[in-house]
């Protein structure tokens, strides 16, 4: 039984260790084999490791770039925010503007035609919306005051001083609808990428800004170009409302009027200091002015007001038309004033030039009409000027 036993043991022990042989040869074998694609990788990883093209290309660009340069990217991702702000908000609110004057809704006892009443109420709604906005921001979440001039508070801008800005506004508003009256959508679109010299021009009255003569020809060159680029599309064509001296003068007034109120603006946060009035404030200043000039307006003529509140009771569509438009329009002025605060009356200005053509592209694309020769010329003429632009900024950034 022992020697039985003691062999079956020592059995037991040989077939322990084949076994634990076996698996070592097994394992030695997975080794041996398996291996050849994880070697294939790792020499990949090493290759990757002594040849690493593509990060070195990152790194060396960021290196080059980037962290050579940080204050002009930073300043160039506001630029691109405030384009693309601009550009969503401006065109949701053409949209909306468009939807409510075209549209042809349920007819009322006092609207027959089933057109919207009154231009007017929508300008006065936007401004409400924007002063409620305005309102929140400054008294809830603390983003100073407008009212409260006392020293002690964050905002030292006193009321008044918002009231030549919110009249400007309001003249450029109404001379650009009256406008549509005497000449032709292509003409005072043409006349809205004129603003560049007028801008510069309050701005050296304004603000005491110095512009050096060749970002005059910069402005020329930029204006020449939308031009050219507008009179070539066929988006902006068809147009058979003839122009009008009355039209003109309209136009000029717009220019200057425009030109004006966001050079004023500039001189609110250099003379106050832009710590001291953010976009809200600018918001609720300017458009308390504003909208008491509209509600005067609108309360004279209170048969209108009665007339859209019953026109509102009666097409639902057209109310909600109002909030988009009034809510698009809101942020829009926030947009607005956070750019001439960061970027300044003139890179504003440039922005809502070239929104133009990202504006004629979609149409062309919606409605496939085809982009002549000229209007492209025209457009690399205006967008090479802004790229030259930027491509001084960057050197003027990095010095």
């Amino acid at each position: 039984m022992k020697s039985k036993t003691g062999s079956s043991v020592s059995d037991d022990d040989d077939h322990v260790k084949s076994a634990e042989g076996s698996r070592e040869i097994v394992i030695s074998l997975r080794i041996k084999n398996v291996p050849e694609d994880c070697d294939h990788d790792n020499k990949e990883v090493d290759d990757r490791r002594k040849s690493p093209q593509s990060i070195t290309i990152v790194d060396d660009f960021f290196a080059k770039y980037f962290r050579a340069n940080p204050e002009f990217f930073q300043q160039a991702f506001q630029f691109v925010l405030c384009c693309i702000g601009l550009q969503v908000t401006y065109n949701l609110w053409g949209q909306m503007q468009e939807r409510i004057m075209t549209t042809r809704f349920e007819p009322t006892p006092n609207v027959p035609s089933g057109q919207f009443p009154s231009a007017a109420f929508c300008v006065c709604f936007n401004l409400l919306v924007a002063v409620l906005v305005g309102m929140i921001a400054v008294c809830i979440q603390q983003h100073g005051a407008v009212l409260d001039n006392n020293n002690n508070n964050n905002n030292k801008v006193p009321f008044y001083y918002f009231k030549p800005c919110a009249i400007s506004n309001l003249v450029s508003s109404h001379s650009q609808y009256a406008a549509l009256q005497y000449v032709s959508f292509q003409t005072q679109t043409i006349v809205k990428c004129s603003k560049l010299v007028p801008v510069m021009t309050w701005g050296t009255a304004l603000v005491g800004a110095q512009y050096p003569v060749f970002q005059y020809l910069e402005a020329l060159l930029v204006t020449a170009g939308m031009i050219v680029f507008l009179l070539f599309s066929k988006s902006f064509s068809n147009n058979d409302t003839e122009t009008e001296l009355w039209g003109v003068i309209l136009c000029i007034m717009y220019l200057g009027f425009d030109a004006f109120t966001s050079q004023w603006q500039a001189r609110i946060y250099k003379q106050y200091g832009k710590e001291n009035v953010d976009p809200f404030q600018m918001m609720l200043g300017v458009n308390l002015w504003a909208v008491s000039y509209s509600l005067a307006g609108l309360v004279h003529n209170s048969g209108d007001l009665s007339t859209v509140f019953e026109f509102l009771a009666v097409n639902k569509q057209a109310l909600w038309y109002c909030i988009i438009s009034a809510i698009s329009s809101t942020f829009g002025q926030l947009c607005i004033f956070y750019t001439i605060k960061e970027m300044g009356p003139v890179a504003f200005t440039i922005i809502m030039t070239n929104r133009l053509i990202v504006f004629v592209c979609i149409s062309a694309v919606v409605f496939g009409h085809a982009i002549s020769f000229q209007a492209t010329l025209g457009a690399i003429l205006a967008l090479g000027v802004l790229l030259h632009q930027i491509r001084n900024k960057y050197i003027e950034c990095k010095q």
